[in-house]
């Protein structure tokens, strides 16, 4: 009887094993149909998140179905097909097929499927919360137990007009997503014709919302809810999604633009110092993303309303990518902050050194003038 009992012991988490491998779950992945000319004529999705939450998704032993509102072939906004995520499933052909001809959403049979996963972009905006098939699919997953619903950035559009009897699904939910902050910043070809804004929309109706700032990766976590607030949210709330459904999210390298992504929410959180910072970039920058870093520096910068701790957020970030980053335009603005900081002499000397290199001369006389 012992060894009967030892025997089972051992040889039962091989069987839920060999049953789970045998049995997985299910995802299914809805993306905007509304896209055209790869974004130039109508927003459509965002490639970029798609190729993330794909590769976790199938990294993780998930079965992956692909749906949008119309079915056939899906257009993504422009992207950058130099992104090593991208490059692996540019390099996959079944499932360059499976975009080239999706599932219409109301050809789907939700009771196939453990989870959803809506992914962003601006077209998710114009079709995503307006579709019946769609509301009906995010409604059976919601009332059954054991599911998980999610999406990122512009994705959580499809909730607007979800309810389950009287009451919006997302009421008294957790939720994030694209925030007015980075509409204000990031949105300003198509946010104008978005028929709401997304945070107002989810706020309306019951949410709490919830952000990080800009750019930055937050992911919330609510009841069956997993949201992620940008494209830097993407892969960690598809790892959530992966956790949601009882699994632990295989290890991973990480992507450049995440591990820069993370470097700054770790020096604004005060996790990290500068000097750490510093140290890290001069033996590993190869691995980081130091025009993003820039980027960010910069759009901090411009969004500070010249709140002078948000400024000196934003200078950090550029002057940290500096070493290994030059854009004469970003020197010259860091210059004129560092002026508006009371930092004459290290604005005079960015704009010396623009004048020594012939870059933007009319402009850095200038300024020089006008900070003497």
């Amino acid at each position: 009887m012992k060894k009967t009992l030892l025997f089972i012991t051992l040889i039962f988490p091989f069987i839920l094993l060999s049953q789970s491998k045998n049995n997985p779950k299910k995802v299914l992945m809805v993306v905007s149909s509304y896209g055209k000319d790869l974004g130039e004529t109508r927003p459509g999705y965002e490639f970029d998140e798609f190729t993330q939450a794909y590769l976790i998704f199938k990294n993780n032993d998930l079965n992956v179905d692909v749906a949008s509102p119309k079915g056939g072939k899906v257009e993504p906004d422009a992207f950058n097909e130099e992104k090593a995520y991208n490059q692996v499933v540019l390099k996959d052909q079944n499932i360059l097929d499976v975009l080239a001809n999706t599932m219409a959403t109301s050809e789907v049979d939700p009771s196939n499927y453990d989870a959803i996963y809506v992914v962003g972009g601006k077209g998710a905006m114009f079709d995503l919360p307006y579709d019946p098939s769609l509301q009906d699919i995010i409604l059976n997953l919601y009332r059954r137990e054991g599911t998980a619903i999610s999406s990122v950035c512009h994705g959580p559009a499809v909730f607007a007009n979800v309810k389950d009897g009287d009451n919006f699904i997302i009421r008294d939910i957790e939720i994030t997503g694209f925030c007015n902050v980075e509409e204000e910043l990031f949105g300003k070809k198509w946010v104008k014709e978005f028929p709401f804004s997304l945070e107002d929309k989810l706020t309306s109706r019951g949410a709490v919302f919830s952000q990080a700032d800009f750019m930055l990766s937050h992911t919330a976590v609510s009841g069956k809810f997993v949201t992620g607030q940008n494209p830097f949210s993407t892969t960690r709330s598809a790892e959530e999604v992966v956790k949601a459904l009882g699994m632990e999210p295989v290890k991973r390298t990480l992507y450049a633009d995440e591990k820069s992504i993370y470097l700054i929410q770790d020096i604004l959180g005060d996790k990290k110092s500068i000097t750490w910072a510093e140290q890290e970039l001069e033996k590993n920058h190869e691995f980081y993303d130091m025009p993003l870093m820039a980027i960010w520096g910069y759009y901090k910068i411009l969004a500070s309303k010249n709140d002078q701790n948000e400024l000196i957020k934003g200078v950090t970030m550029v002057e940290l990518t500096s070493p290994y980053f030059f854009n004469e335009n970003l020197r010259l603005v860091l210059a004129e902050t560092y002026g508006a900081l009371d930092q004459k002499q290290k604005a005079e000397n960015i704009l010396k050194d623009l004048i020594a290199k012939d870059l933007l001369t009319d402009q850095a006389k200038a300024l020089l003038d006008e900070l003497r």
